[in-house]
């Protein structure tokens, strides 16, 4: 049995915590997981992941395998792709997070220019507003929004997203048009918070280089930009949004920019990805792509 293959199941059951995901992620069997992972087991000559009803994880042997085992397989592929003169020859399969409004308004339009370049690369694709875990969860890059707290990986700035405050057209007929912050007391705010029961910081603006806050009543609070956008055009308030998730509505007049002399503070746009010396070519060529493609937008 190809001892790189163990590794690499092992590897994936390792971040995921999970025969079945990790199966899912691999495109293989539930029971052939778990036959890898006993012939590495057999192999080696120790345990490498407790079992238990709830969950799995590595043993302390499983860590240090684990550790060896990221490093030694980012070797071969760097390895198996030096002679690759062609990146259309190019192989293997990449998973990438990425929040809704980048997938929708510019990834998922352009991906077919990557996809015809290389022909022989899978992508598996996670679009979501979650924060999720690079590395635990088996990503090879993420694109996020906002700071990045997390000093286990490393984060890539490519730009930043301009910020709008808008309303439906419905909703300043109905409550009107604010004109200065004192009006802000008349008026609703769509809170937009992750994870829900965290406090909104209310409706914010830089002025002086300074970011000022104003707290808001609002009857609609949402977790995801898509529920965010709705909320916006179905009335209940006014929203702090980047421009380019609602260019289309701006345009049709369904939703009307205001107090514009008030812009929220502008969001980083950072592609992460786990600190290895050696990342397979496939991912460099990708994130490569994704940096290209969204720095002409930001």
């Amino acid at each position: 049995m190809n001892k790189l293959e163990l590794l690499r199941t092992f590897v994936r059951v390792t971040e995921l915590s999970s025969f079945t995901q990790a199966g899912e992620s691999l495109g293989l069997p539930r029971s052939t997981v778990s036959e890898h992972v006993q012939a590495l087991e057999a192999f080696v000559g120790a345990r490498l992941l407790q079992r238990t009803t709830r969950k799995v994880q590595a043993t302390q042997d499983g860590r240090v395998l684990y550790e060896r085992s990221k490093d030694l397989l980012s070797h071969m592929e760097e390895l198996e792709g030096l002679f690759r003169q062609d990146e259309a020859q190019l192989a293997g399969r990449i998973r990438v997070d990425m929040p809704n409004v980048m997938a929708r308004e510019l990834i998922l339009p352009r991906l077919p220019e990557f996809m015809d370049l290389h022909p022989l690369i899978e992508l598996e694709i996670s679009s979501t507003d979650r924060q999720v875990d690079l590395l635990a969860e088996g990503f090879d890059c993420v694109l996020r929004i906002g700071a990045q707290p997390d000093q286990s990986v490393v984060a890539r700035l490519l730009g930043s997203m301009t910020m709008i405050n808008c309303a439906s057209a419905t909703y300043l007929q109905r409550y009107g048009v604010p004109k200065t912050l004192a009006d802000l007391a008349h008026h609703q705010l769509v809170h937009y918070v992750r994870p829900l029961g965290s406090r909104s910081p209310g409706f914010e603006y830089v002025q002086g280089n300074k970011v000022h806050r104003v707290p808001m009543v609002g009857r609609v609070t949402v977790n995801s930009t898509d529920a965010y956008r709705l909320a916006c055009i179905g009335g209940f308030g006014l929203t702090q949004v980047p421009v380019l998730g609602i260019v289309d509505l701006l345009a049709s007049g369904e939703l009307v920019a205001v107090l514009p002399e008030y812009p929220a503070p502008a969001l980083d746009v950072s592609l992460l990805y786990a600190g290895q010396r050696h990342l397979p070519q496939r991912v460099r060529v990708f994130m490569d792509w994704l940096a290209a493609t969204l720095q002409s937008r930001l």
